[in-house]
């Protein structure tokens, strides 16, 4: 029998009947996400329900110019002001500055951040609470190249990545790789945007960090680590995006060879 499979070692990974007191607060950049936007958001009302967990949802939009706004105003009527939250920007000003502003208005004690695109999905958030709560963890983040949880946890299965060409894939591993090795992070996707944090740990974290776009999220788990934070891994399904075009592009992958290079020379 699998040791961590047993009764004792469930109720230990977070599966009793505890209420849980905690807030969590979503925080969603977009760009031109109309068409996705109402479906992700219902997606997160009806897991964070379902649980029982008091949420909020922050949109930062950068601008769209095709109604993202116009809808998020919509859905903020719909679920309440309280719920969700449209706090836009005047432009296109990048991801993890996108972040930096949704966190000005975080009232939550624990931040998620994932993509509107639903490139990650909300049904794996259970798990990330699930992880967190079992080891007191700092952060969580969704991994889609390991098979099983770490620290280990029930029911979790083998992460993956759907709709990607052999040629992307090639390169989000090549990218992996790379960090891996020149960094030695301790996870084992660098690039991935779907986590839980501290809201403390986050704003700590964020304040040390340099890089802006797509080299942000290395740069948070690579300094999380020097600092000291714990960190695990739940196993995530990555669907490519359904409506929309996907944002990256040459100058993202060279500016990321960049940030290796950077992080490999400062922390």
């Amino acid at each position: 029998m699998n040791p961590f499979a047993s009764p004792v070692s469930l109720n230990m990974q977070g599966q009793y009947n505890t209420p849980n007191t905690h807030k969590y607060s979503v925080i969603l950049p977009t760009y031109n996400e109309r068409k996705n936007l109402p479906i992700i958001i219902w997606l997160l009302a009806k897991v964070f329900e379902e649980h029982q967990l008091a949420w909020e949802i922050i949109v930062v939009d950068d601008a769209s110019p095709d109604g993202t706004q116009e809808v998020a105003i919509e859905l903020a009527r719909a679920y309440g002001e309280d719920k969700i939250l449209l706090k836009p920007r005047a432009g296109k000003l990048g991801l993890g500055t996108a972040y930096i502003h949704g966190l000005d208005f975080c009232t939550g004690d624990f931040v998620i951040i994932m993509d509107a695109d639903f490139s990650h999905h909300p049904k794996f958030i259970p798990q990330f609470i699930r992880l967190q709560q079992a080891h007191n963890l700092d952060i969580v983040t969704g991994t889609r190249y390991r098979s099983t949880s770490t620290p280990y946890l029930a029911g979790a299965r083998p992460g993956g990545v759907h709709g990607w060409d052999l040629k992307r894939k090639i390169v989000s591993r090549g990218a992996n790789f790379l960090a891996a090795t020149v960094l030695n992070p301790g996870v084992s996707d660098l690039t991935g945007s779907f986590r839980l944090y501290r809201l403390p740990v986050l704003r700590h974290i964020i304040t040390l960090t340099q890089s802006r776009g797509y080299v942000f999220q290395m740069e948070m788990m690579v300094r999380a680590r020097a600092l000291g934070y714990t960190v695990g891994e739940v196993p995530i399904t990555f669907v490519d995006r359904i409506f929309g075009e996907s944002k990256l592009g040459a100058d993202e992958v060279v500016g990321y060879l960049k940030g290796v290079w950077q992080l490999f020379k400062s922390v």
